[in-house]
């Protein structure tokens, strides 16, 4: 829970203004290191549903095409604390036949990681045969929102099988709108994970930018470019939780004790266009 904490400060300055500026500076092409993508990552929270001893609910594997019963298991990851709380609420409300089982559900619990331990966990087992799955459960506001979108460029899409993450460009033939953080005048390229955010980006800089847009991607693609490629721009790449997960971020005790930079909200520093 430290990495969701570390990054309170700079949600804090991305939730509270969000400006366009052009993207300036020279930033040598040097690909991510895994531990590099791990602490990008690690700034959104996702939330498994644990037992009392903080083990995830999960499930056994279907039997493969061949017959062979599998021996790997695979657990939810909700990007909504809410909607994972929702599903525990209904797991308790039904009544079984078995006393110990209804005491397990009893105990269920949402619990919060950064989703870059998941990464981690996915790389240290992906050659295990035994290894824990993760199935991503992305909030199906935000999966309509992003098929709107596609839809609206031209694209025929019936689903969305990832999480949807929202990047606002100067236009579909030019970057990304990065913004400056008026702080320390660092640059930041926000993906979001809330379409509201990406919009709300998109509508300050329109007028400026009318051929302006918001990309829809996924976050698979974003893992897969962040270790793959060598765009200088990776560097400046954050990610932004969306508005429940930011306002959870609040509530966690900083390291010291001392009390977390709200993200969206204290003293509401804001980040500053400027011109090309």
């Amino acid at each position: 829970m430290k990495s969701l904490v570390r990054w309170g400060a700079t949600l804090g300055l991305i939730g509270s203004t969000l400006l366009g500026t052009v993207f300036v500076g020279n930033v040598p092409v040097l690909a991510l290191t895994e531990q590099q993508v791990k602490e990008k990552l690690d700034s959104v929270p996702v939330y498994l549903i644990t037992n009392s001893q903080g083990l995830p609910l999960s499930r056994p594997l279907p039997q493969g095409n061949n017959g062979q019963k599998s021996t790997g298991s695979v657990t939810g990851v909700y990007l909504s604390r809410q909607e994972a709380q929702s599903f525990i609420k209904e797991l308790q409300n039904v009544k079984g036949k078995d006393p110990k089982m209804d005491e397990v559900v009893k105990s269920l619990q949402v619990t919060a990681v950064p989703l870059g331990v998941i990464y981690q966990q996915l790389q240290q087992s992906k050659n295990q045969p035994n290894r824990l799955l993760f199935a991503f459960k992305p909030v199906d506001t935000e999966v309509k929102g992003a098929m709107d979108l596609l839809r609206q460029s031209g694209q025929q899409v019936n689903q969305f099988k990832s999480v949807p993450v929202f990047a606002v460009r100067f236009s579909p033939e030019q970057g990304y709108v990065p913004i400056q953080l008026k702080a320390d005048n660092q640059q930041l390229i926000p993906l979001f994970l809330s379409k509201q955010d990406a919009q709300g980006l998109l509508n300050q800089v329109k007028s400026k930018y009318p051929k302006a847009d918001i990309q829809v991607i996924d976050v698979d693609g974003v893992i897969k470019t962040l270790q793959d490629k060598n765009d200088n721009w990776l560097s400046q790449v954050v990610l932004v939780p969306s508005p429940e997960s930011r306002e959870y971020i609040k509530t966690l005790p900083r390291e010291g004790n001392k009390p977390a930079t709200p993200a969206g909200g204290g003293n509401k520093p804001a980040a500053t266009p400027k011109r090309p």
